[in-house]
């Protein structure tokens, strides 16, 4: 296991680090834009299951790019009930490794690869997810976290 590199988050709640999150655990999810398809089922998703998660002692917080100002948006009009984490510079995305080239329709563009890291109450990651496909994810992720 190696420990999580710290982050420095905008969120709804202030300025969020790794430290505020020890002794319990967290999901920490990067998706790549707020109020798109996939991204809204996958937020939908962490949203229905947000009890569940906490019952096992698990936080939730979602990292795009995104303005605060959007993530607020983004977390109103989806009645989301955890936090999203603004990372506009993409220093978090690049420390957790998931600013990567992508490609569209033969176009190369850099963004944010869909990607949940778990981290155990002691700031280590305990499982990773990269290359994440939103059917399913979440359940998965959740049956992981139970176990922790």
């Amino acid at each position: 296991m190696k420990k999580a590199p710290n982050f420095r988050l905008d969120t709804a709640s202030g300025l969020k680090t790794l430290e505020d999150f020890a002794g319990r655990a967290l999901v920490l999810y990067f998706y790549p834009k707020d109020m798109t398809s996939g991204c809204t089922v996958q937020a939908q998703n962490f949203r229905d299951l947000q009890g569940e998660f906490h019952k096992a002692g698990v936080d939730i917080v979602g990292v795009s790019k995104d303005s605060l100002k959007r993530h607020d948006k983004f977390s109103e009009k989806e009645d989301l009930n955890f936090l999203l984490g603004s990372d506009e510079n993409g220093h978090v995305c690049e420390d957790f490794g998931v600013w990567k080239e992508k490609s569209m329709y033969g176009k190369k563009y850099m963004g944010i690869e869909r990607s949940t890291f778990l981290i155990d109450p002691n700031g280590f990651i305990v499982n990773e997810w990269r290359k994440v496909k939103v059917a399913g994810h979440v359940s998965k992720v959740l049956e992981v976290a139970r176990s922790l």
